[in-house]
């Protein structure tokens, strides 16, 4: 099946509308042969876009890095909105992130979930998943995420999901030892409070007690194996398709 083919079944199955959308695309300096691109598009619910995607090559200290990322929003596009202009700035200001990177991570994670609990007021009482990916040096690949937005890596034709999805029934104990609960309503996912469908995002101020904002990390080494890496909102993986041949073709769809 062609790239374009695969593409206008995914559209189909999750009633894409092609009006509001967002394409982009770059390539590394220091290897010709790493590139990039983004597609962002609205799909079944009825509501304003909530997803941003960042995506980004740059210098820093003598150093190359290709900054990418999803953000997810859920009642709310002001947050995805400010995770995509503040993040990455958190994570390079600290102080340690050339040495420990795993750490700094984290902690930037957790210093911008501050930052929007403490503007509230302007951002609103939404939340927002969160997958990121830095390159350092087209070389060496640091992951992480909040919530359900995944990353897959592929080497040598085999699809390996690098980021965790964070699901209330995965977490059932942490989130009662807060005071919260987890609801099994039959025909609908579990739910933290009986109303977010993950047990890690940013912002939920509202459910901040029961929620965490520390994310899953992971460091993947790049290297001539390496086919391709995904980073998408769970609007497309809960699509259904997992084949590496589909990776392959969905990407061809957008080169």
């Amino acid at each position: 099946m062609a790239g374009k083919e695969i593409l206008h079944k995914v559209k189909e199955k999750v009633c894409m509308v092609p009006s509001s959308s967002e394409t982009g695309k770059g390539k590394s300096k220091i290897d010709k042969h790493v590139t990039h691109g983004y597609h962002t598009i609205v799909g079944k619910a009825h509501h304003a876009m909530e997803d941003y995607a960042f995506a980004q090559f740059k210098e820093v200290d003598d150093n190359e890095l290709g900054l990418f990322a999803i953000f997810d929003g859920h009642l709310s596009q002001e947050i995805p909105d400010y995770l995509r202009s503040h993040l990455f700035d958190n994570i390079l200001n600290e102080p340690d992130f050339w040495t420990e990177p795993e750490s700094a991570i984290r902690r930037a994670y957790q210093v911008t979930d501050a930052k929007i609990l403490e503007k509230a007021v302007d951002l609103g009482k939404g939340g927002s998943t969160a997958v990121t990916a830095i390159l350092i040096n087209c070389q060496k690949l640091i992951v992480a995420n909040v919530g359900d937005s995944r990353a897959v890596i592929c080497k040598n034709g085999v699809a390996t999901q690098l980021s965790v999805d964070h699901e209330p029934s995965k977490e059932k104990e942490e989130i009662e030892n807060r005071g919260g609960f987890v609801s099994n309503f039959p025909g609908d996912v579990a739910r933290v409070d009986g109303q977010l469908a993950v047990a890690r995002a940013f912002g939920d101020k509202s459910l901040k007690r029961h929620l965490s904002s520390d994310p899953h990390v992971v460091v993947e080494d790049i290297d001539d194996d390496t086919d391709f890496v995904i980073l998408a909102s769970d609007g497309i993986w809960k699509v259904g398709y997992s084949s590496f041949s589909f990776y392959l073709q969905f990407m061809d769809t957008f080169y």
